[in-house]
């Protein structure tokens, strides 16, 4: 598998599999590219397919240094994969953390893309819950620090968001925990205090999201509550955008109903590949409940 080299010289760990237009995989924090598996296998008969390990997550490097670690250093690494291996544009695909990346990637690094799907986006962005997000990730980041990531995933894994997972496929719950249990302690606390608890809330980047024109696709998953009211606002602020809520389906939608997810995801780039995607129209926005203006039948 390739390694990749970002500009500050971490090396990225990249899995690989398939041939044609590139799909990229950018994982959620409890994941890392492992966990992308039922995507790569599905969608690699037709893409090629690639998702990485973050910086802090082995065999990627693990920086030391806490100033190596934020949300412009995750944006920065999905551009790094796509100018390394030339695979741009690329559609790219991100959970969590991971969409977080993959929104600002197309806000910063726009010719890179070929389009956006943003799934399970939001913790922490809803008005008046950024100072209780902050106060649970320095309290969530002690205790991985303290404890360790390998004692500490039974309970981050239990997290309020994450049962509907267990109840419905045991196993695949069993395997995500031990999977996060294997993540690198330092790496894991460095990425919280530095990538989760510094990114700026969704709500303040509006302006951007408004100009913003690549294809863009927002998957919620119905017991996600965090990402609801922020899901509803990029709807509503990116003109390209379309929104999805799964039902049934918490944090890890992609791992907890992958032929759900795998098809909408499927769904949305071949409208994009036909060149088919377009920009909401703005009669939809105009306020009315039931007709529209006199003089737009037929339109």
């Amino acid at each position: 598998m390739p390694m990749v080299r970002t500009e500050d010289g971490v090396e990225l760990h990249v899995e690989e599999v398939g041939s044609g237009t590139p799909l990229i995989f950018v994982h959620e924090f409890a994941g890392d590219a492992r966990s992308w598996e039922p995507q790569l296998r599905f969608f690699a008969r037709r893409y090629r397919c690639l998702a990485f390990n973050a910086r802090g997550y082995p065999p990627s490097d693990v920086p030391h240094d806490p100033a190596a670690y934020s949300q412009d250093r995750a944006t920065d690494d999905i551009a790094a994969v796509i100018r390394g291996l030339d695979l741009a544009p690329a559609h790219v695909v991100g959970l969590s953390m991971g969409a977080f990346a993959t929104l600002h990637l197309g806000l910063r690094h726009p010719h890179l893309v070929r389009s956006l799907t943003a799934a399970g986006v939001g913790y922490g962005a809803a008005p008046g819950k950024r100072a209780q997000f902050q106060a649970e990730v320095d309290a969530t980041a002690a205790r991985i620090a303290e404890e360790g990531m390998w004692k500490m995933a039974r309970s981050y894994g239990r997290g309020p968001t994450r049962l509907v997972f267990e109840e419905k496929d045991p196993r695949g719950y069993a395997e995500f925990l031990s999977q996060l249990a294997e993540h690198d302690t330092d790496g894991a606390a460095l990425t919280m205090r530095g990538v989760q608890r510094e990114r700026p809330s969704l709500f303040e980047l509006e302006p951007a999201f408004r100009r913003m024109r690549l294809p863009c696709l927002v998957i919620c998953g119905d017991e996600d509550d965090p990402t609801l009211e922020p899901g509803l606002f990029l709807k509503r602020s990116i003109p390209t955008s379309a929104l999805l809520v799964m039902p049934r389906c918490g944090h890890a939608m992609n791992l907890e109903d992958p032929d759900a997810f795998n098809r909408a995801v499927l769904d949305f780039i071949t409208w994009v590949d036909a060149g088919r995607w377009w920009e909401r129209n703005p009669e939809t926005l105009s306020g009315a409940i039931i007709a529209g203006p006199s003089g737009t039948a037929g339109r």
